[in-house]
């Protein structure tokens, strides 16, 4: 997926294929045609509070668009957010900082170029689009057991439509021990402040001896490094060889798994996705941390939508997969198999 444009990475998602020459042309225009909101939801993100955080915004302003704009068919539905998500957050971005009235979309753009268009920050990194097209395809999708996708489509088995699934699953991104964890990673690689391998190994081992935590390192499944932080490591190696944060986060990759693997409790003692993402969006100016959970859920609506529309549409089930309903089990009671449909 290295080199593939993002709506090449989005039309395999919905279709489990790359597309043709043509047909990458032809979904390029199609999703373009897509992204324009209408003005009404610009007047809607100017009437919020700025007390609000970036994600009670999100979920606002997807909230509004799904009342005046879904059709009731989840494929078509769930098109027409990812593509005017890349609208909506370029909008929350301007609005909330000032930067004057929301840019139309630049539909004439690569994805990630045409959302740093409509961005349009006063001052731009020569490698935002990049980080942010990298940013993009390591989060667009995760499985189906992460908490922010299993809730959105636990919603959709009820048969809520695309957008109020979504924005469940956008509240349960924006709790702190899921989407804001990229938040917590990089106010730790802050309060390290240093690049020396010895010095970042005393100040983990001080940390972790007076009952502080370490961000960014294990994860509920995997038992390497995430492959996601591997890419991201080597992008910030490749790029940012004399920014400080980001050889400090380098520093920890090689510093603190051999000092978990001291603790036999630990199964991962590995980097996961949060390690280095924040990092790398502070290094091109991206340096405000609300705003890194309002991004990675612009990125993982993808995924989450693609999933739905997989099992509101499933092959022989007129009204897709049944409802999602927990299994209920007596206390002492031993786990039993669950029947296939279950």
């Amino acid at each position: 997926l290295k080199d593939l444009p993002v709506d090449d990475v989005i039309y395999l998602l919905f279709n489990k294929r790359l597309p043709t020459t043509e047909e990458s042309i032809a979904f390029r225009r199609e999703m373009g045609q897509r992204e324009q909101v209408p003005d009404a939801v610009y007047q809607v993100l100017e009437s919020l509070p700025r007390e609000g955080h970036p994600m009670e915004w999100f979920m606002v302003a997807l909230n509004y668009l799904g009342m005046i704009e879904k059709t009731g068919d989840y494929r078509e539905d769930a098109l027409n957010l990812v593509a005017r998500v890349n609208t909506i957050v370029a909008a929350i971005f301007h609005v909330r900082e000032g930067w004057g009235r929301p840019i139309k979309p630049c539909s004439d753009l690569p994805f990630s170029a045409n959302f740093v268009c409509m961005l349009g920050m006063p001052e731009t990194h020569p490698l935002l689009s990049e980080v942010l097209r990298l940013f993009y395809v390591l989060h667009m999708d995760h499985g189906g057991g992460n908490l922010s996708t299993f809730v959105g489509k636990s919603i959709a088995s009820g048969k809520a439509d695309v957008y109020a699934s979504i924005i469940g699953a956008m509240a349960a991104l924006y709790g702190a021990r899921h989407g804001r964890a990229n938040q917590e990673c990089l106010e730790f690689v802050k309060s390290i402040g240093t690049t020396d391998k010895d010095e970042v190994e005393k100040r983990v081992r001080d940390i972790l001896a007076s009952g502080g935590l370490v961000y960014g390192f294990g994860h509920a499944v995997l038992r390497v490094e995430d492959p996601r932080a591997t890419v991201q490591y080597e992008f910030g190696r490749n790029h940012f060889g004399h920014d400080d944060l980001v050889q400090t986060a380098i520093a920890l990759r090689e510093v603190v798994p051999e000092i978990l693997k001291e603790n036999p409790k630990i199964q991962n003692p590995y980097p996961n996705v949060d390690a280095m993402s924040g990092t790398l969006l502070t290094a091109v100016g991206l340096n405000k941390p609300e705003y890194y959970t309002l991004l990675f859920g612009w990125s993982r609506i993808v995924g989450i939508a693609a999933q739905i529309v997989d099992e509101r549409t499933f092959p022989g089930k007129k009204d897709g997969l049944p409802i999602y309903r927990p299994r209920y089990l007596a206390k002492d009671q031993p786990p039993r198999r669950l029947a296939p449909d279950a």
